[in-house]
């Protein structure tokens, strides 16, 4: 799924991305370096893969949108 980075923080290494219907989603550091990134700006697209639903929904994983 695509998403893009809405906020980040590069202490605890967690932030938010936007699904492609607006919809805010956190991810935490686990999932952030599961995709092996340094860094993540504002406004980048990103890969994202989630689990759950609704409410439960987060990331597992963030990586860069490569085509």
């Amino acid at each position: 799924m695509q998403a893009t980075a809405y906020t980040y923080d590069p202490e605890t290494r967690s932030g938010q991305v936007l699904l492609d219907d607006g919809t805010p989603v956190a991810f935490d550091a686990a999932a952030f370096e599961a995709g092996g990134l340094r860094l993540l700006r504002p406004g980048q697209r990103v890969r994202v893969e989630t689990e759950g639903t609704g409410a439960d929904l987060r990331v597992t994983l963030v990586t860069l949108q490569t085509f």
